[in-house]
């Protein structure tokens, strides 16, 4: 088919940072476009040039054979392109229709036509195989709804070249299913697709062609179903992936219980019972993978067991001792550590430095604090020693952390909770959400090797090939109760699957 998107000569500079180095994308009509690399590659940076997000230091921009320049997202909209982000962009008190035409909303005069809202949603949720709820409020709908909704939103907009960054990140199995389905069936209608992933496995099953990067240039494009995992792996980063690699189960040593819930429940932010008398073990070298669907309950947990969140009722216990009511740091003392599952909002000070990050939780300590002030050169030297041992990509200590892509800031909440290397319990909330390969493999060995050395951790995880890889057991979180499934083995995907969905209850 003719070129629908030509990028050439892309260039873009940011402090310390070169994002995009003379990167050339050119992408055919009806194509689905795989782009894959680490984090800091430039996939995004090159795709937020291409919406208007940002604007290229140099190079040019060709849409459907004519050159453009792309100042900001409106002309971007009005050349056919949307953009669905890893983040979604909502009002949550809106309803389904009144997101997907905010801004171009129809009127008889002065008058706000809903009634024709809901039928042009609903012609092209019919048309695109979209299946929505116009009258439903967004913060009343699934994650998988609500990213049918993103995309309807750019559809509306008459977009034919879609840009989805990291679209499958809060998606179940089942909902990644149907979204290749609906990916496909636009590529049919003629939309051309630029997906961005750090999944291989679903690069693999959805695209026609994947591009590569590496430190913010193109290394290479290949047909994908002339490429395997392995291949890719070692364009992206120098070697085949361990992606397939799994915990040692006949290996584990599993000990004492560290970790004791009993009858626990919690209310959510608007006092409704998200936790419903939850009891669960995990045991030293053990890990627990906690499956399931977001917005089941698991946050709340987590934050129940790390002492940012009341319990109503119930027992939480560490090495027998009660915590429920201690404080934050009361618990982190007493050899808890947590990586919260919003990186943005609970991980880290987006405003300060990243070695003020890194020190957040141990500033006061003796080896970093003195009698009046802040050990300044012992906090520089520990900070030195994780971002090397966490592969934390930063220009420098002193940057804020915003200037972070999100998959170093992840790795930045990791090496300030794992660096310390004394946490009896770990609890891991989406620890590898929005991570390339070589993050991803780095922080499960992490987890691995606490665990050996007779750690307990909870893992909470919305991508089922991680809890699978590591966990030694497997529960399901489902409408704030627990479901055992038991030990990993051939039949867990399938059942976990179904319980996740509330088929199999």
């Amino acid at each position: 088919m003719a070129e629908a998107v030509a990028m050439l000569g892309i260039t873009k500079q940011f402090p310390g940072v070169l994002a995009n180095d003379d990167v050339d994308l050119v992408v055919e009509g009806g194509e689905i476009r795989a782009i894959v690399g680490e984090n800091g590659a430039g996939k995004t940076t090159l795709m937020r040039i291409l919406y208007g997000l940002e604007k290229a230091d140099k190079g040019t921009i060709r849409v459907k054979g004519e050159e453009v320049a792309i100042p900001n997202a409106r002309t971007a909209i009005a050349l056919g392109i949307g953009m669905v982000h890893q983040h979604f962009k909502m009002v949550p008190s809106f309803t389904v229709a009144q997101n997907v035409v905010l801004g171009m909303e129809p009127h008889r005069g002065v008058l706000y036509e809903e009634g024709q809202s809901r039928n042009d949603v609903l012609g092209l949720s019919s048309r695109y195989g979209l299946v929505v709820e116009p009258d439903r409020r967004i913060m009343d709908a699934s994650v998988g709804e609500q990213q049918r909704v993103e995309i309807l939103r750019a559809l509306y907009r008459k977009a034919d070249i879609l840009i989805l960054d990291e679209p499958t990140a809060v998606l179940t199995d089942s909902e990644t299913e149907e979204l290749f389905a609906i990916l496909r069936r636009l590529a049919q209608d003629g939309l051309t697709i630029l997906f961005i992933s750090h999944k291989l496995r679903e690069v693999l099953a959805i695209s026609d062609n994947t591009t590569v990067m590496r430190n913010g240039r193109v290394v290479g494009t290949v047909r994908t179903a002339q490429t395997t995992s392995d291949e890719l792996s070692e364009m992206i980063i120098g070697r085949a992936s361990l992606e397939s690699a799994s915990r040692d189960r006949a290996a584990a040593k599993v000990g004492e219980a560290v970790l004791d819930l009993e009858g626990v429940c919690v209310h959510d932010a608007r006092g409704l019972l998200a936790v419903k008398s939850v009891s669960l073990q995990v045991r030293s070298g053990e890990i627990l993978g906690i499956a399931g669907v977001e917005g089941n309950g698991q946050l709340e947990l987590a934050e129940a067991i790390t002492g940012l969140r009341p319990t109503a009722e119930g027992r939480i216990a560490l090495l027998g001792n009660e915590i429920q009511n201690l404080s934050v740091r009361q618990i982190r003392e007493a050899g808890v550590a947590h990586i919260p599952a919003d990186r943005y909002a609970m991980g880290v000070s987006a405003d300060a430095l990243v070695w003020e990050n890194l020190c957040g939780t141990s500033y006061y300590e003796e080896e970093f604090s003195g009698r009046i002030a802040l050990s300044i050169d012992s906090i520089l030297s520990n900070a030195r020693v994780l971002i090397k041992e966490f592969d934390v990509r930063t220009p420098t200590l002193h940057c804020p952390a915003r200037n972070l892509s999100g998959g170093n800031l992840q790795k930045l909440v990791v090496a300030r909770e794992l660096g310390a290397e004394r946490a009896q319990l770990v609890v891991a909330s989406q620890p590898t959400r929005g991570i390339d390969i070589a993050g991803t493999e780095a922080i499960r060995s992490m987890l691995m090797d606490y665990a050996s050395r007779g750690a307990g951790v909870l893992l909470i995880s919305a991508d089922l090939d991680e809890i699978l890889a590591i966990s030694d057991r497997v529960v399901v979180m489902y409408e704030g109760q627990l479901t055992e499934v038991g030990t990993v083995d051939a039949s867990t995907r399938e059942r976990v699957g179904r319980i996740m969905t509330g088929a199999d209850l």
